[in-house]
């Protein structure tokens, strides 16, 4: 058990696949940091391994917003609320990760794809020491983001895809009607 772990995602909507990664790193550690990524426009950039990640249809949430599914769903599946917090992570600008990247933390990974393996890349030559939960095919990936705005979007069935808590926050936050007009 590590005293610090961290993990990151960009959590656009946070799904029960995410739950179970965000699950996984907290049974590692005793306190969690989440970094979001993509946390605004300005340290939002294309990425070559994974360029879809970076456009503006791909990012409809704030990082208020997801932070607050994230405490929301954790604190649903019984996680302290002390025992994790949530931190804006501009994983694609090294110069500022160097500043908001913890030293001390073991940095949890999954790895599906290249973008993955890049990152893992990053951290490595941060100096940070890295742990990957799992190494699976992109087909094994599960729950895909796009495919849960897109089911909230055109009335689709998604409430299955994503903790009662984070349903209640698209419903209160009418993000069926954002997504349609954004």
């Amino acid at each position: 058990m590590h005293p610090l772990g961290f993990i990151h995602g960009r959590f656009q909507v946070l799904h029960n696949d995410h739950l179970v990664y965000l699950l996984a790193g907290k049974a590692l550690c005793d306190r969690l940091i989440i970094g979001v990524t993509n946390p605004d426009a300005a340290t939002t950039r294309d990425e070559a391994t994974n360029p879809a990640r970076s456009s503006r249809e791909n990012n409809p949430l704030t990082f208020e917003e997801r932070k607050a599914m994230i405490e929301a769903a954790l604190m649903e599946a019984g996680v302290d609320r002390h025992a994790f917090s949530v931190i804006p992570f501009p994983i694609n600008c090294p110069e500022l990760l160097e500043q908001r990247a913890p030293r001390d933390a073991v940095y949890f990974l999954t790895i599906y794809d290249d973008w993955g393996r890049e990152k893992l890349r990053r951290f490595r030559e941060l100096g940070l020491k890295t742990e990957v939960m799992w190494e699976r095919p992109e087909r094994e990936k599960g729950i895909n983001g796009t495919a849960v705005r897109a089911a909230i979007r055109d009335g689709g069935e998604w409430r299955s895809l994503v903790p009662p808590a984070v349903a209640a926050l698209v419903d209160r936050w009418h993000l069926a009607e954002r997504f349609r007009h954004p």
